[in-house]
């Protein structure tokens, strides 16, 4: 047993060389070398003072739902929180959930309390940490409707922040900025309503996506941030990309603000579609595209 894998078990489970295939929707990338499960507050702080003093490199991910891994292995250690920290609590109309939760689910369990205020996330596969790193939305609806405080881990301590300090704006929070700073849980404001109509809202947009969304193939979601006055999946199906493939990553006939993984694609397959679109768009339309995508381990990532 090496002494990175030896010390890192004193806290949580450890698991070594998992792929990120098997760890994001799109079922890309290398592997990591580290992957890790704390069990609570006081195994994650363990974790995190462990591999600051040893200048690992880590990542926090929650279903990767939303990243593109390269095909290079990670040699740094992944903190996943899914599998553990996943309580959460009703307050009258407030609901606190830890990071680990998934959104879906949590968006069923406040539609069976009478709770408005989820529907737009019955849909997205993330957990609460990721969706609120990206402020996550659907249907002109986001987190940051919703969020009132983060309780974060940053510099040795826990505190709730209040929503203001999130800085959140379209698909984007502080937490981008501050990748030291650990989303634990988070409190959301809902409003009461009748369970049927919050239950035939959810069923008329699980409908919609069935029909509109490629959810047969594995995909990170939409790959581009929408533009004002401007429907992107307009513009890539007027360059000809609907069903472009390069390797095995293809432009989804369905919807062609998706990318999916057609046939074991690789992450520089992806890569090389989405700039091709980025190019000729901006070379028709002089529009630039900006990527919804997290990237990750790109090491020469432009």
């Amino acid at each position: 047993m090496d002494k990175i894998l030896k010390e890192l078990s004193k806290y949580a489970k450890v698991e070594t060389d998992v792929s990120f295939q098997k760890m994001t929707t799109l079922h890309i990338g290398g592997n990591a070398k580290y992957v890790v499960y704390p069990e609570n507050t006081l195994s994650l702080d363990c974790i995190i003072k462990y591999v600051k003093k040893e200048n690992l490199s880590y990542k926090l991910l929650g279903k990767g739902s939303n990243l593109l891994c390269s095909d290079d292995e990670y040699d740094g250690v992944v903190i996943r929180l899914d599998r553990n920290f996943n309580d959460y609590f009703f307050e009258e109309n407030a609901l606190i959930a830890q990071a680990g939760c998934s959104i879906i689910s949590l968006s069923y369990h406040a539609m069976k309390k009478g709770l408005s205020g989820l529907e737009f996330a019955s849909g997205i596969p993330g957990t609460v940490g990721g969706c609120i790193f990206m402020n996550a939305g659907a249907y002109k609806s986001s987190m940051s409707d919703i969020v009132t405080q983060v309780f974060v881990y940053h510099d040795g301590i826990f505190e709730w922040i209040d929503h203001a300090k999130c800085q959140f704006a379209y698909r984007t929070s502080i937490f981008q900025e501050k990748t030291d700073w650990i989303i634990i849980a988070a409190k959301f404001q809902l409003q009461k309503d009748e369970i049927e109509t919050i239950r035939a809202l959810m069923d008329s947009r699980r409908e919609r996506r069935v029909a509109s969304q490629p959810l047969d193939k594995p995909s990170c979601g939409s790959v581009f941030r929408n533009l004002d006055h401007v429907q992107v999946w307009e513009l890539i199906d007027k360059i000809g990309y609907r069903g472009k493939m390069i390797g095995g990553a293809k432009v989804s006939e369905k919807h062609c603000n998706f990318i999916v993984n057609e046939n074991n694609a690789t992450a520089r397959d992806f890569n090389q579609l989405v700039e091709e679109i980025q190019q000729k768009i901006e070379e028709e339309f002089q529009l630039k595209l900006h990527t919804e995508v997290e990237k990750f381990n790109w090491k020469n990532w432009k």
